[in-house]
């Protein structure tokens, strides 16, 4: 089944109807999905879902939009949470120029710190990279270590800085953006990544599929993004679907 590998249903959009979505979602072929941190509030809200549903995982971590002073950086707190048989990976962190605040400094910091803890537990990463892809990179080569494995969530640069994260072994997350009839480069990427490094997430409610951009997204449309990868690579929707859900297995380790 369908294996959404990032969503954020802790989000408030779906205060009024979360119970009946995510019960749901099996009939539409959705059979597991990670619930991904953000921030404080929405770590504690992805460890309540991880408990809350045998289906769904948690990731803890802080998004670079959250980060705050260096001091307040919860590394103790986000190691004993590895603790947590319910908590698949570190994430989502990294780094996001496309806006001025945080400063880049304060979001390197933060950036290294969790690196530093996915390290020291040996868990998973989750990436997010927006309009930083040098110092991403060169951060990582740093401090991340790469035998733990990670995917770079919503990759949106060009075919040769996915190579780099590929030849690390890293996973590629693609989305609702696949589906977008501008996202040339994107459609590339995705014909270059091997299959067996691919996998799929919503970013749920954010970046919903066409035909639905500007609704509410959610893992049901994931189908789209299914049929999108399916035509890029010339294969199957059913072999799309079965090789990404043993990706999504191998990188949180289930």
């Amino acid at each position: 089944m369908i294996f959404d590998t990032h969503a954020h249903y802790g989000d408030d959009r779906f205060d009024s109807d979360r119970q009946e979505l995510l019960s749901g979602l099996r009939d539409k072929g959705v059979g597991r999905i990670v619930e991904v941190g953000a921030g404080i509030p929405s770590t504690k809200d992805a460890l309540a879902l991880a408990h809350q549903y045998d289906f769904v995982y948690a990731a803890v971590g802080i998004h670079p939009g959250e980060a705050g002073e260096p001091k307040e950086i919860p590394t103790e707190w986000l190691r004993e949470l590895t603790q947590d048989d319910r908590v698949v990976a570190i994430g989502e962190i990294g780094l996001d120029y496309h806006y001025d605040s945080p400063s880049r400094e304060i979001q390197k910091q933060w950036f290294v710190r969790q690196l530093e803890v996915a390290a020291d537990t040996g868990m998973p990463v989750i990436i997010h990279s927006r309009d930083a892809a040098q110092d991403t990179w060169d951060i990582m080569q740093e401090y991340c270590d790469w035998k733990n494995g990670g995917v770079i969530h919503c990759f949106s640069y060009g075919p040769e800085i996915a190579s780099q994260y590929l030849k690390q072994g890293f996973f590629l997350g693609i989305g609702g953006v696949v589906t977008f009839e501008n996202a040339r480069k994107l459609k590339e990427v995705v014909k270059l990544a091997p299959l067996e490094q691919i996998v799929l997430e919503t970013d749920c409610p954010y970046l919903t599929p066409s035909p639905h951009r500007g609704k509410r997204n959610d893992s049901g449309y994931l189908p789209h993004v299914v049929d999108a990868i399916s035509e890029i690579k010339g294969i199957a929707r059913e072999e799309v679907i079965a090789v990404t859900e043993k990706n999504a297995e191998r990188l949180y380790r289930l």
